[in-house]
């Protein structure tokens, strides 16, 4: 029987023929043999002759199929951030790509692929445990099955390498071994070990205490793989009911956590799948809150121009009803009853997508009833929305507006308790997950306390800043209820009182801000300085106000290819079968004269700067030094006001899934470009190279309300 926990350590051997994957702590465990250059995989019992061992991995991160070749992603280099239930947990710390074909020659498209997958991961944060299912909330795990293997537990997700993993996956089910149309064979259990889930998102674990009693503090955050993406480029939601920036956020307390510190850890049962043995000091226990966040489930998205506020775009509402009841049936199947809190701005520009929201949500519930709370400060304090009774599975949503910008204004951040009292009822009914273990049971499965029976899922427009303050606070109200029934704190007290754990709680959720933040918009998170210390400070501000000028030029000149390395990896984008189909993808194929405007600004700056400072001849005229800053002056301001006006022609897009909005807006600055006066006719009136195959989707923005 395979071992149903991946390898600890593996060993890779390496020649012309082949590349060879062993465990030496399990020498009974067939070889995993990866064909050179076809991919083809198969399983023997003894390590190929003619290889040679070249390095101990920690795993096998996935095989990345591009163009021209296959990659086995694999990681070298893993660090141990502390355990969970006893279980180690590590966070990816490098990765090499070893590729099954030589090619003498580079190709530029299949280079740049590469790059962008590599900066992908060498950013994101990954993690992973032999023993613990990470993808899944505690919740989830006391129900699964423990006789399947760690990677069918898994939640699909937050599977992180699930594509990746294709292969190995297809190979175990007795799918194709690696060339198209080969014969399927028989399942391939002992491939399991082989296989790695792998988290990205945010882990945190402490020891910590209160009242002189110890428990172990964690928070995990899951980042979903589907409609991932960066800012501007993965806004909404799709046609399946994915939407964007989807994370599920699981605050842990682990009482009587006996091997939740790092360090060697015994033998004896699950010592191959390096659980730490229970030192008898009590019972052990979990005590877990989930929360989710996820962009506003319309069609909706913001077009790149190069201002600091991009052109909004939201589609009719009846188009997105579908696809947000596919959403939103998941989400009540998985989690219960879903309290919608809503943090955008009810008047300006969010205005049309908190309405568009409102409406959808009013459509799918039975007979809708609405409530509004006005004050001094604004005239909708709180919104909400509840179907007047229960028909459908649909009439368990339940929407709660809240005006954060508006109430919060002024560093009143102690109103947003408001939006606490108004969902109190519903957090008392909704619980929190308690398990503990079986007594006599080796397998490691919990025995369930209490259940979590419903879900807040919290957006604002980006959730990111907004959003985990919010969060935040939750939780807070929730570990204070968990830590009174665990008998740590007594009742009427607050874990605030602890000076020391108040600092590590809110240092945890800034850091979880700040992590969610960057893989999304390219920047740590706003506020945070709130989050930390309670008070919001100059210095925060003047954070804050860096942190957007970093998200603007992130999401404007970085987050295109960053799009093009989630596609990849993701598998949002599948290369070509044919090695000669689709070549020169990233090339730029803009006019060569609006590729040469931002140059003609740099080099005028670059005038003017040196005729500053140069010194005048003695006696020589002042004219023609005067003429000279005067022509560059007027060459830099009309390249400066070309570039602002045509500013879509700049924005570094996804080069591999045309976005059909950004398209549609990319075509109007070209033809806003034919236009200009100076240098229209020039310009010619097609991108050089420009190919309309792929543009058969803009009739989509037709259908939009702008």
């Amino acid at each position: 029987m395979s071992s149903l926990h991946p390898f600890r350590d593996i060993n890779v051997h390496a020649s012309p023929s082949h590349y060879a994957f062993t465990s030496p702590s399990s020498p009974l465990a067939p070889s995993l043999v990866v064909g050179r250059p076809s991919g083809d995989l198969r399983l023997t019992d003894e390590t190929p002759k003619g290889s040679k061992r070249v390095s101990s991995i920690a795993g096998i991160l996935g095989i990345l199929k591009l163009r021209l070749d296959k990659y086995i992603i694999i990681i070298t280099k893993a660090q141990a951030v502390g355990r969970l239930k006893g279980h180690p947990v590590y966070k990816i710390v490098a990765t090499e790509f070893l590729q099954l074909r030589e090619r003498p020659v580079h190709d530029p498209d299949e280079d740049a692929c590469l790059s962008v997958v590599k900066t992908l991961i060498k950013s994101g944060p990954m993690y992973f445990s032999y023993s613990l299912d990470l993808t899944s909330s505690f919740q989830r795990q006391a129900h699964a099955d423990l006789s399947l293997p760690l990677w069918q537990r898994a939640d699909d997700r937050f599977f992180w390498n699930r594509f990746v993993q294709s292969d190995l996956i297809d190979f175990r089910s007795g799918g194709a071994s690696g060339a198209a149309g080969r014969p399927r064979t028989d399942p391939q259990p002992a491939v399991d070990p082989y296989i790695l889930p792998v988290l990205y998102g945010m882990l945190d674990i402490a020891k910590t205490g209160i009242n002189k009693k110890p428990f172990t503090f964690a928070l995990i955050t899951r980042r979903s793989r589907h409609r991932a993406g960066t800012r501007y480029f993965s806004r909404g939601i799709d046609e399946n009911g994915n939407v964007s920036n989807y994370n599920e956020t699981e605050q842990l307390v682990v009482l009587n956590d006996s091997g939740a510190e790092l360090g060697a850890f015994a033998g004896g049962i699950g010592a191959q799948a390096g659980v730490a043995e229970d030192k008898g000091t009590g019972e052990t226990q979990i005590l877990s809150y989930v929360q989710t966040r996820g962009s506003i489930p319309v069609f909706w998205a913001e077009v790149n121009d190069l201002r600091f506020t991009p052109k909004l775009q939201v589609r009719g509402v009846d188009s997105a009803v579908e696809a947000a009841a596919r959403h939103f049936d998941e989400q009540i199947r998985l989690y219960g009853d879903n309290y919608l809190v809503n943090l955008v701005n009810h008047k300006g520009r969010e205005q049309r997508v908190k309405e568009a929201y409102e409406q959808v949500v009013r459509t799918l519930v039975s007979s809708p009833e609405e409530g509004r709370q006005a004050d001094v400060v604004t005239d909708e304090k709180i919104r909400s929305v509840e179907p007047s009774q229960r028909k459908q599975q649909l009439d368990r949503l339940h929407y709660v507006y809240f005006d954060f910008h508006n109430e919060t204004k002024g560093l009143r951040w102690h109103r947003a308790l408001m939006l606490l009292e108004k969902l109190r009822d519903g957090l008392e009914q909704q619980q929190y997950f308690r398990g503990g273990d079986m007594p006599g049971d080796l397998s490691g499965r919990m025995e369930i306390r209490n259940l979590q029976r419903s879900v807040v899922r919290t957006n604002c427009m980006d959730c990111l800043d907004r959003t985990n303050l919010v969060q935040s606070m939750l939780a807070r109200w929730t570990l204070d209820r968990q830590l009174v029934d665990l008998g740590i704190l007594q009742a009427g007290q607050s874990s605030t009182d602890d000076q020391s754990f108040t600092y590590l709680f809110r240092n945890v959720w800034a850091d979880n801000a700040d992590v969610v933040a960057r893989s999304y918009s390219g920047s740590g998170a706003m506020k945070t300085d709130y989050t930390r210390t309670g008070n919001r400070t100059k210095a925060g501000m003047l954070k804050d106000i860096r942190s957007s000028i970093s998200r603007y030029f992130q999401n404007n000149f970085v987050d295109g290819p960053k799009q093009d390395g989630f596609d990849i990896f993701l598998g949002a984008y599948l290369p070509p079968s044919s090695s000669s189909s689709n070549s020169g993808l990233f090339d730029d194929r803009r006019p060569i004269l609006v590729q040469a405007v931002p140059y003609l600004l740099a080099t005028s700056i670059f005038m003017i700067t040196v005729a500053t400072f140069t010194r005048r001849m003695p006696g020589s005229s002042p004219f023609a030094m005067r003429a000279f800053v005067l022509f560059w002056s007027v060459v830099g301001f009309w390249s400066f006001y070309f570039i602002r006006t045509h500013g879509a022609l700049y924005v570094n897009w996804p080069k591999l899934n045309e976005l059909p909005w950004a398209v549609e807006g990319y075509n109007e600055a070209m033809l806003g470009l034919q236009k200009d006066n100076v240098i229209g006719r020039l310009a010619g009136t097609r991108d050089r190279g420009f190919s309309s195959a792929r543009l058969g989707h803009l009739e989509e923005g037709k259908k939009r309300i702008e």
